[in-house]
């Protein structure tokens, strides 16, 4: 039996909702929320600044080209306001400043931690890995790449396997492209839904989710955890590393708090009221294990049986 889930957002949340729907207070909410994670980076010594004209300085049709699937239809979920940027994930402003804003986010999970805790939290889920996967998996999915970051942290966990990053922006997967020329590294780039994403049946042996789902309303996240599965061989595991909603951190945070952090990520009610673990039921999977991973963050894994 599964313990009954809270589908409801709390009252915090339904006062942070209301000033939300308010535009101008949204639209203030962001700005601050924006202007607070560029001083948190430059304070800490990210030059956030500098290092996106560097990347604005550059011609970056030909990176466009080579990864873009133009015959691609976003979903509707997909075109609206992510993190501060009106168009959301498809520009390449968004795809510039990616780096350095998970520099500033996660520089505050650990005390002390600054420009290291981006680091920290990465290998904090691939130890839950190592712990709980014991065959080394020789073909790997990223879904939901971004610019790569979770991409090269797998490969360096996982030197061997052949791993392909699959994202819904092509700006994110250009900036991507053009990283792993730089770090001479070999990874297959797919623009497509993490929902659908024409792959082949049972073609990996580990799917990872990085800091995707609470990005994604619950009828999407459902549909690419049964993708997961139609992708995964028997055995396969698929690894989720996101928020963890029953973390003291997230239960007692302060309403203003709340309300820069839901300016920025519109689908967080509805990742915080799954129930992930009869979701990953649902889908095929055994039933998940899920950990805490740091302060403020959960890793599930979930494996298909056989």
């Amino acid at each position: 039996m599964t313990a009954a889930v809270n589908t409801a957002p709390g009252l915090a949340s339904r006062f942070v909702n209301g000033v939300l729907a308010i535009k101008p207070l949204a639209n203030l909410a962001k700005h601050q929320a924006r202007q607070m994670m560029i001083k948190r980076a430059e304070k800490m010594g990210v030059s956030w600044t500098k290092e996106v004209q560097k990347l604005q300085a550059r011609d970056w049709a030909m990176d466009l080209a080579q990864v873009e699937n133009p015959q691609l239809s976003y979903p509707d979920y997909y075109l609206t306001s992510f993190h501060a940027y009106e168009t959301g994930n498809l520009s390449w402003q968004a795809a510039f400043e990616v780096e350095p804003a998970a520099y500033a986010v996660h520089a505050k999970i650990w005390q002390g931690a600054e420009a290291q805790g981006d680091f920290k939290l990465r290998q904090s889920y691939h130890e839950i890995l190592k712990n709980q996967i014991s065959n080394e998996p020789q073909d790997i999915l990223d879904l939901g790449c971004s610019v790569g970051m979770s991409t090269f942290a797998l490969q360096a966990v996982y030197p061997q396997a052949k791993i392909t990053g699959l994202d819904l922006s092509p700006y994110f997967l250009a900036v991507a492209e053009y990283r792993s020329r730089q770090r001479q590294a070999q990874i297959n780039w797919v623009h497509a839904p993490a929902e659908t994403t024409g792959l082949p049946n049972a073609s990996f042996d580990f799917v990872s989710l990085f800091l995707v789902c609470h990005e994604l309303p619950q009828s999407a996240t459902r549909q690419i955890f049964a993708e997961a599965r139609r992708l995964l061989r028997p055995g396969g595991h698929l690894g989720i590393m996101d928020m963890n909603p029953k973390s003291e951190a997230f239960e007692k945070m302060p309403p203003y708090v709340l309300t820069l952090l839901k300016s920025t990520e519109p689908y967080l009610d509805e990742y915080f009221t799954l129930d992930i673990e009869q979701a990953l039921v649902e889908a095929g999977f055994q039933s998940p294990t899920i950990t805490a991973n740091s302060p403020r963050h959960r890793t599930v894994i979930a494996q298909v049986g056989g």
